[in-house]
């Protein structure tokens, strides 16, 4: 079946980078690492960006504002993306390494990874993006991006941002196989663990990415919701396996 990946001024290289996105769940080349001293981890949830709420609540999104913006995460001309991903819902955003990431909508960032902790060898899962950034928009949802080469000064936990501000660039940090592209997930801000396993995507954001390339605004809120009433948030990965 011919893919469905969505892109402007297609390369050569994009198709077949697309029939690798199964792939990537498989792991990635050591590649260079950045070095910088981290300022927030995954390796639990930040003070910063949780002391306004006790650890063990769990906020729930709400449908957003009609004036509430939603940009499309990577601010370059030569994009692809696939409708789908492997193991869990997300999307790989393939771009030229060193492209602009920015903010998908208002928001405060929750956590922020300025090291890359990656190790084939284990533990799968936690360290999987390697530089990442999470966003809680002020539609109550999270929206997740790594395999960052960079994180720009600034964009620390529990910091404003806008919509279109940029929070990185593009890299192939983690088990991002050595290939540039962005790992996005949408997801509800759970809390009072290190919930790496929906931090990575709980719902599919092919279709929220589509409007938002065509200058759309359609709004994940109300999925995200409809997930979080349904699972809760889990305590335990079902699989340690896949990107992100």
């Amino acid at each position: 079946m011919r893919s469905r990946s969505i892109g402007r001024r297609p390369r050569s290289a994009y198709p077949v980078l697309l029939l690798l996105a199964p792939a990537l769940a498989a792991g990635c080349a050591a590649g260079t690492r950045p070095t910088a001293t981290p300022t927030n981890v995954w390796d639990g949830p930040s003070p910063v960006a949780t002391a306004e709420q006790p650890a063990a609540a769990t906020p729930t999104p709400t449908p957003a504002r009609a004036d509430l913006r939603h940009v499309f995460p990577v601010r370059a001309d030569n994009v692809a993306y696939h409708p789908t991903h492997s193991v869990y819902p997300g999307t790989d955003i393939f771009a030229d390494c060193g492209e602009p990431v920015v903010a998908v909508t208002d928001g405060r960032i929750l956590e922020v990874s300025r090291v890359d902790r990656f190790d084939k060898r284990g533990p799968l899962g936690p360290y999987n993006g390697g530089l990442s950034v999470s966003l809680l928009g002020d539609d109550g949802v999270r929206y997740y991006g790594s395999h960052l080469s960079a994180i720009s000064a600034g964009v620390d936990a529990g910091v404003r941002v806008r919509a279109g501000q940029q929070l990185g660039r593009i890299g192939h940090t983690g088990n991002a196989n050595n290939v540039c592209h962005l790992h996005f997930g949408i997801s509800p801000a759970c809390r009072g663990h290190d919930d790496w396993w929906i931090r990575r995507g709980v719902i599919w954001p092919a279709r929220y990415l589509d409007s938002w390339r065509n200058r759309g605004n359609r709004a994940p809120a109300a999925e995200v919701v409809a997930w979080q009433r349904k699972h809760g948030c889990p305590k335990a990965p079902t699989t340690t396996s896949g990107a992100g």
